[in-house]
């Protein structure tokens, strides 16, 4: 069984806590120099597709849909720093070899483009709430099902617990295809 690590992170006059919940990802502060510092929040080799019973309405993770076929990744590697800076390098993120997808459809990827979602836990007016965070859409090859997603996104303070998705196009309607855990 492996268990998630717990960050935390201080500085100023606050504390942040921050979880990594994908099974092999490590979070790890380090630096490339004494003035500069770069604090990794999540580091993630590992993404899980949407394969059953993650399918669907029913596969729903932190209010995102999975994808109405499942999906599998060969490869993946990924980081997010508590700047926001997400980063995201998948291979062969295609439609599963399963009964289930049209045999002319398995094993590649129809889809032109991926964007990423970070899904972060945080305080809010009621209580602990969820913010999903969604990266503009990039270009996904095909049929390879290959993607470079590196872009910014806002998190809030705190971003406890974060999970990222490989998803459809957004900003409406979007299905996930791949998840950290």
């Amino acid at each position: 069984m492996k268990i998630g690590k717990l960050l935390v992170l201080v500085g100023g006059i606050g504390a942040v806590i921050v979880a990594a919940t994908a099974a092999p990802a490590l979070a790890s502060a380090s630096s490339t120099s004494a003035s500069h510092r770069t604090t990794h929040v999540l580091n993630f080799d590992t993404m899980v597709g949407n394969t059953a019973p993650f399918i669907g309405a029913a596969g729903r993770m932190r209010g995102i849909d999975a994808a109405p076929l499942p999906w599998t990744v060969e490869s993946v590697q990924g980081e997010l720093n508590a700047d926001g800076r997400l980063n995201i390098d998948v291979d062969g993120l295609v439609l599963a070899n399963d009964p289930s997808v049209p045999a002319s459809l398995r094993g590649t990827n129809p889809v032109p483009f991926f964007a990423g979602v970070v899904s972060c836990l945080t305080s809010g007016s009621g209580g602990v709430v969820r913010r999903n965070l969604i990266t503009a859409n990039f270009p996904a090859s095909m049929p390879g099902g290959v993607a470079h997603i590196h872009q910014v996104v806002n998190l809030p303070q705190p971003c406890v617990a974060p999970v990222v998705f490989v998803t459809s196009p957004g900003p409406t309607g979007f299905v996930w295809f791949a998840v950290t855990g």
